[in-house]
């Protein structure tokens, strides 16, 4: 039997395009969502996100990894308490967090 690998939470920006009916500001160009999403491993997490945010009939255009909540310690990144609290969230809950969405405009 394998042994179930436990669930992390990565911290991924989503770039994403214009669609109809997608929620972005009106005169944006797309957006840059920043989320939290459990997995197994970043390939897992990233996928969930991508489905989710297609059935959210956003546009997804390039995903970019920041890795785990220890591997961004080790980096260097500070981590506030709200951000644990959402990163926390995603694991319990096996979701996507979407924290913070920045659109672009031109």
């Amino acid at each position: 039997m394998t042994e179930k690998r436990p669930q992390q939470v990565f911290t991924l920006v989503i770039e994403v395009g214009r669609k109809a009916g997608d929620g972005l500001p009106h005169k944006a160009k797309g957006a840059a969502l920043m989320c939290y999403a459990s997995g197994v491993d970043e390939a897992e997490a990233v996928r969930e996100t991508v489905a989710i945010l297609k059935q959210a009939n956003l546009a997804p255009l390039d995903v970019s990894g920041y890795g785990t909540l220890e591997e961004r310690e080790k980096n260097g990144d500070e981590i506030d308490p709200e951000e644990r609290a959402l990163m926390d969230r995603a694991l319990a809950e096996n979701s996507v967090i979407v924290a913070q969405m920045t659109p672009f405009y031109d």
